[in-house]
């Protein structure tokens, strides 16, 4: 998949951001690397070809004789993946996860014997006043999905 678009992306905590504008095959990965790093059923990545890292670096974690896994330093969210074929980023951490929704699942040998019946599973629509309410009273220090000149905000909320 070639595109030109430019798609951003980075950490939860805005510590470290990408920009890339070559994407590859979107997948998941079921091997159990992936889901220790990614603390989770699968790995979600996708290849990217010319990523760069617009804000911060990331920390690297050397997870095989391959392979080496980026994360934030100082939130700890799961960003790229590289081996000598290259580097993939999480598809979580793009601004708009959207643009690599996965098209192939890989590493099969480690999948979670109930990741099939995930989708099966019975769904809560309802909620209660108490969860509205907890929720409501929640101010996120989540990174925007967006670039910012700078992070975090200097604000009047900052003492």
């Amino acid at each position: 998949m070639v595109d030109r678009e430019a798609h951003t992306g980075g950490c939860q905590c805005g510590a470290v951001r990408f920009r890339v504008t070559r994407l590859g095959r979107p997948s998941i990965c079921h091997c159990r690397m992936c889901q220790k790093a990614f603390g989770g059923f699968f790995g979600p990545l996708v290849t990217a070809h010319n990523a760069v890292w617009t804000r911060g670096e990331p920390k690297w974690f050397q997870s095989s004789n391959a392979a080496r896994r980026a994360f934030c330093g100082d939130c700890g969210t799961p960003l790229a993946y590289e081996t000598r074929f290259g580097l993939e980023l999480a598809i979580g951490a793009f601004d708009e996860p959207t643009v690599a929704a996965p098209e192939i699942q890989v590493n099969l040998h480690d999948r979670q014997p109930f990741f099939a019946g995930l989708s099966t599973l019975p769904e809560r629509h309802d909620v209660s006043d108490e969860w509205r309410d907890f929720m409501a009273g929640i101010h996120s220090n989540q990174h925007p999905d967006h670039d910012t000149a700078d992070w975090p905000p200097r604000g009047e909320d900052d003492e």
